[in-house]
């Protein structure tokens, strides 16, 4: 199921964004924009249904780190919202900090003051243009429809800094939130493929059968090998070829383990994955994730010309538009000259970003209005009604 709209507000330079999605997304900006922020609020909403909301949020420097600092948050506003629209689902997840009095006497509590507390989680389905709840959290209080169709309070324990969805015990129980979550869970995020000197992907590995490409591309060789068993090396020959004229990449089996080789025109011997260099490396990964023969119904590229010469940038671009027939593709960059070409080959406009006073803006939108979700400040309740 395709995703139609996000939004994001509160999180780290994002005030308040809206975007309408298309089957391919380009999000242009200079450094320090905001594209990675628009890419990894994609990635929390990943990380709350796979269940590791706090430890994607603690990698960031937990909850301090990601609230929209300073000028840029509304007046009193200590939260971060994250919603999407996934054909007639909507889901939406309100964060915010742990409360002060669930801070205070209990020191044992208070080394996890940085985590995430999920102030409010909804999901609704569009029925005939009327929004139905699915599910409804604020706080404490969880109700949900089960496979009756009647809202009932949720059964099942949830942690403060855990998703409704990672919940589901029982998927049977509640059928619309486990289609959601498993749609959710569906989507493939590719930050980062390690081709230094030491990375695994220059030795040989044992074959295994991959037919999606681990996130840092560690497996490289046997999602290569599982491609050309299951779409034949034509296919990705042809998108190998496209990039570096007549060249060609074949395997070598050997002592139980597989091989990536590489034939260049004008050689006389095919290079192993050692001898490549990064950029060559970097696009043999992209190739990887975006041929492979179980597509994603969302795949998320963040800076994929990280490496890659501009000459490559024409063939990637028809590598990205041709993945887009079979997934929806969301692709950072900081390359115009390579959005640009993406914008050819699939006649959509990047949305380009800039920074206005220090908060991300689309370029040429009218700035957002303000969200109307509440907003919590539980730090400032307690502190009033202690005063009161």
């Amino acid at each position: 199921m395709p995703i139609t709209g996000l939004h994001v507000a509160g999180y780290r330079s994002i005030r308040s964004i809206y975007l309408d999605l298309k089957p391919v997304n380009v999000v242009l900006g200079a450094n320090g924009t905001g594209k990675s922020n628009l890419y990894r609020s994609l990635y929390l909403l990943w990380s709350a249904a796979a269940g590791n909301l706090a430890g994607a949020i603690a990698d960031e420097g937990g909850m301090p780190s990601i609230l929209s600092a300073g000028s840029l948050r509304r007046p009193g506003q200590k939260s971060v919202t994250l919603s999407v629209d996934i054909d007639d689902l909507s889901y939406q997840i309100v964060i915010g900090l742990v409360p002060l009095s669930d801070r205070i006497g209990d020191e044992l509590m208070g080394y996890f003051q940085k985590d995430p507390d999920i102030k409010i989680e909804k999901v609704n389905v569009d029925y005939r243009g009327k929004q139905i709840s699915l599910m409804a959290r604020k706080r404490g209080y969880i109700s949900a429809r089960n496979m009756d169709g009647r809202p009932i309070e949720y059964p099942l324990v949830v942690a403060h800094c855990e998703s409704v969805l990672t919940g589901l015990r029982e998927p049977h129980l509640f059928p619309d939130l486990s289609k959601l979550r498993s749609e959710i869970l569906s989507w493939r995020f590719y930050h980062n493929f390690r081709t230094d000197f030491h990375s695994p992907l220059r030795r040989p590995q044992v074959p295994v059968f991959t037919p999606v490409l681990s996130h840092d591309g560690g497996d490289l060789a046997s999602a290569l090998a599982t491609i050309a068993a299951v779409e034949g090396a034509a296919a990705i020959n042809e998108a190998v070829s496209d990039a570096f004229p007549d060249s060609t990449i074949g395997f070598k089996a050997d002592d139980d383990v597989l091989a990536l080789t590489m034939k260049m025109p004008g050689l006389n011997r095919s290079f192993s994955a050692l001898e490549l260099s990064d950029g060559t490396l970097q696009y043999l990964c992209l190739i990887a994730a975006l041929l492979s023969p179980r597509p994603a119904s969302f795949l998320a590229l963040n800076e994929p010309e990280t490496s890659i010469h501009p000459s490559l940038y024409q063939a990637m671009a028809r590598l990205i538009v041709q993945a887009g027939k079979k997934s929806q593709l969301w692709v950072t960059t900081h390359s115009e000259e390579l959005a640009r070409y993406i914008e050819k080959a699939a006649g959509v406009k990047a949305i380009e970003l800039e920074k206005v006073n220090g908060a991300t803006c689309v370029v040429g939108a009218k700035l957002s209005p303000e969200s109307e979700e509440e907003d919590y400040d539980d730090d400032d309740r307690s502190d009033s009604s202690r005063a009161g």
